[in-house]
């Protein structure tokens, strides 16, 4: 296949079908032929958008873990707990699988997220050359794992519907939720805007 007959072929996002890419006037874009979604050569903007969303997460990620994301008042009083001190909780009333599972996609996912976008950004602004492959394949897990985020939020919904069924105490979001939910839906974002071929340019301009 020709360089020039490469460069025509777009892959589209919703149904990653690829197609060529015929030539368009200013101001008007193609569609793909299966699905009918907007398909370009390129994303718009990518680095500059996904550095905004990127810090965004990142300062909302903060307050998501400082303040409480759940407030459980009981016959006892009430309590609140972030993220880290609800793990703690539910560790110590023996639900290891739960906490395990808060933790891990509340704590180590964002983080793991958060750095892996920082580092292709970092990769790109810096034209490296370095294994551009893997590169690739780390933004591929990236997007994956994208799906998966509010595993968490649905462990918490889940939690509050077993004490509201045992009828131990009445449980509410707390701000943190918020803040957290925020950072799920701005590093989802944040990926989806992240062009890959960016990390391609340096290599091919470097032939």
């Amino acid at each position: 296949m020709s360089a020039t007959l490469a460069r025509d072929l777009v892959r589209c996002a919703s149904c990653e079908r690829v197609s060529r890419l015929p030539r368009l006037t200013p101001g008007t874009h193609a569609r793909c032929s299966r699905c009918r979604a907007v398909v370009a050569r390129r994303k718009d903007d990518s680095l500059a958008r996904t550095w905004a969303l990127l810090i965004a997460a990142a300062i909302c990620y903060v307050p998501a873990n400082l303040f409480p994301v759940m407030v459980v008042a009981g016959p006892g009083g009430s309590e609140a707990d972030t993220i880290l001190s609800g793990v703690v909780a539910m560790f110590q009333a023996g639900w290891y699988v739960i906490g395990a599972l808060i933790f891990f996609a509340s704590i180590t996912v964002p983080v793991l997220k958060l750095a892996s976008i920082l580092v292709l950004l970092l990769s790109v602004h810096w034209r490296s050359n370095w294994r551009p492959r893997d590169r690739t394949r780390l933004y591929r897990i990236v997007e994956i794992i994208g799906r998966w985020s509010m595993l968490d939020m649905f462990v918490v919904s889940l939690t509050v519907a077993l004490v509201q069924l045992g009828v131990v105490a009445n449980v509410e979001p707390g701000i943190g939720a918020s803040f957290f939910a925020a950072v799920v839906i701005l590093t989802i974002f944040a990926a989806s805007s992240f062009d890959p071929r960016l990390i391609w340019d340096a290599i091919e301009e470097g032939k």
